[in-house]
């Protein structure tokens, strides 16, 4: 059990750095790794990928704070993009987890490493969206935050694959994009956690010490390494080439991606 545990350690300290250097929240990270920690405790197979995406969600919840407030301290953070963002994020993130609790673990885990290779093709290719426009207004913000809401809650991440490109392309810097997006995947973090509480809470089979597909074991050990590191991760963001390290990164989440669809096979 202990060397469980200091797997979940290791795993929110790799995804605290990565919530404040990229802005991505850590669960590109979390999720598979908590996939084949879950797996390999023989845990309900039909459960493994809900409960892997709601402990993901809780454990952002933490990261965000410890990232954005980083953020903030250094200017970094638009916080009138955060409010006039948050209720599409909410309403779109509540719609993903109710989707999510209607499909299988082979289906999320599909479309998960699907979006793993999407992610990595994009950091690798080093594509920055031309920075053609303005913020849109109300209606245009409430469609992206729904969007963006409802793909988080899917793949169980803070939202920043999808947040900061939103930005860039809007005229916002990379630096705010990446501190701003940090704001945003608290309640991204917040609605999602709620959501799979309430689609998991009477789901049969669920391993002890859960709160619908919340898992907190898992849970305890992520955050408690993740809020020490995502400070780590700002600082690192604003001193190291971002670009080399993102590249690395890219080829860590092709390899990733690769192994989880071959596990369908």
């Amino acid at each position: 059990m202990l060397s469980v545990f200091a797997i979940y350690l290791a795993l929110g300290a790799v995804a605290g750095i990565l919530a404040g250097l990229m802005g991505i929240g850590g669960g590109l990270v979390i999720v598979p790794m908590l996939v084949f920690c879950f797996t390999g405790l023989a845990m309900p197979h039909e459960h493994i990928m809900h409960i892997a995406l709601g402990t993901s969600l809780a454990s952002i919840i933490f990261t965000s704070i410890s990232s954005f407030m980083a953020h903030h301290r250094r200017g970094a953070v638009h916080w009138d993009i955060v409010r006039r963002i948050v209720p599409g994020i909410i309403t779109g993130t509540l719609f993903g987890a109710y989707i999510a609790s209607l499909l299988s673990t082979n289906l999320l885990k599909g479309f998960f490493g699907i979006f793993l290779l999407y992610v990595a093709v994009q950091l690798l290719l080093d594509r920055k969206p031309k920075s053609s426009r303005e913020m849109p207004g109300y209606a245009g913000m409430f469609g992206a935050g729904s969007g963006i809401g409802i793909v988080s809650s899917l793949m169980g991440i803070g939202g920043g694959t999808l947040s900061v490109p939103f930005m860039i392309w809007c005229n916002i810097s990379v630096r705010h994009a990446i501190g701003t997006s940090a704001a945003i995947g608290f309640p991204i973090a917040v609605a999602g956690t709620v959501g799979y509480m309430l689609t998991g809470w009477s789901a049969a089979g669920l391993p002890s010490y859960s709160v619908g597909y919340v898992y907190l074991p898992a849970l305890l050990g992520v955050v408690s390494a993740s809020m020490a590191t995502a400070p780590l991760g700002v600082w690192l963001a604003h001193w190291l080439p971002v670009p080399g390290l993102k590249r690395l990164f890219a080829v860590l989440l092709l390899i990733v991606g690769v192994k989880m669809l071959s596990g369908l096979l």
